[in-house]
């Protein structure tokens, strides 16, 4: 089943979710609910994780050594970069995509902020069973 949603840049709609709950490289620029879906995708964090190295990687190079085609990879980076933690560039006649960290700054703050209750949680029941 698919939602279809508006893209507040442009105006345009465009399915959200796509059949089997596959994520569409069409969603809107970055929330922490579309960050967390682009991430919750194995072969999305192997691509984030090559790329965090802090080096530009063609898509020939994110390929390498692995059994996914270049298409995939595109598909993939597409919705990385739609939610704004990959950033490519034209060199010559191929891009080159680069990790860009600062769409994680909040969604980071607010697990820090949960495992920062969870953790005077803990320490409450501790306290209270020695007690």
């Amino acid at each position: 089943m698919s939602r279809r949603i508006r893209n507040k840049q442009t105006g345009q709609r465009s399915r959200a979710i796509g059949a089997g709950g596959a994520l569409s490289p069409h969603l809107p620029r970055s929330t922490p609910a579309t960050l967390f879906a682009a991430l919750g995708d194995k072969t999305r964090l192997l691509l984030v994780t090559r790329l965090s190295g802090g080096e530009p990687h063609s898509i020939s190079q994110l390929t390498a050594g692995s059994r996914l085609t270049r298409q995939a990879v595109t598909k993939h980076l597409r919705i990385l970069e739609n939610v704004g933690i990959v950033r490519s560039r034209r060199a010559g006649r191929e891009s080159r995509y680069q990790f860009n960290p600062g769409p994680l700054a909040e969604p980071r703050e607010y697990l820090d902020f949960v495992s920062q209750q969870w953790d005077q949680a803990l320490a409450r029941l501790k306290a209270f069973v020695e007690n």
